[in-house]
């Protein structure tokens, strides 16, 4: 009873003095990072990436949303000018502004059609880096929490021993 009594007094007094793997906390993780900056982004692009503090990015976002945003006007109004065109000559008016240039009218259906598919590819595009933009934000928030310290290292090197000259080798070094 007495050896039982002090094993289990001598465990429990070592267990509070002994240290184990401590698991260290970075109080600067947040781990909202992530979807504060996709909100951010969804709300008003590039602000994602300006809460990311990567504010480089934000003149890409804009050009690529604003190239896509520009195409899909220039194309709408080219489609809707081919369209009216094309009703005024079936309605039996010859004063359109292709009178003279497009003298057939299956020419200016060719016109309209061409115009609507890349419209509609515009809004694909522009849909697209709207969302690549969210996602870009998200991302980026996500890998400011990975460990890209120095001491993350993969080193060769040539060990010489002082011994054994005759000794040679590659060791492989990873520092953690």
């Amino acid at each position: 009873m007495n050896h039982k009594f002090f094993l289990i007094f001598s465990i429990t007094f070592l267990s509070v003095f002994s240290y184990s793997q401590e698991e260290e906390t970075n109080s600067q993780i947040d781990i909202l990072r992530p979807s504060k900056a996709a909100f951010y982004s969804a709300v008003l692009p590039g602000l994602g990436q300006i809460y990311n503090n990567k504010a480089w990015k934000v003149p890409i976002v804009y050009a690529a949303i604003g190239i896509s945003g520009y195409s899909y006007d220039f194309n709408k109004k080219k489609f809707w000018s081919y369209r009216d065109a094309y009703k005024r000559r079936k309605a039996g008016y010859s004063d359109d502004q292709y009178q003279g240039i497009i003298i057939n009218d299956d020419r200016l259906l060719d016109g309209q059609d061409f115009h609507k598919k890349y419209k509609d590819l515009s809004m694909v595009f522009l849909v697209g880096f709207y969302f690549l933009n969210i996602l870009d934000a998200n991302i980026d928030a996500h890998l400011l929490d990975f460990n890209v310290d120095e001491n993350l290292s993969f080193e060769p090197y040539f060990e010489n021993d002082a011994i054994f000259n005759q000794n040679l080798g590659i060791k492989l070094k990873i520092t953690l």
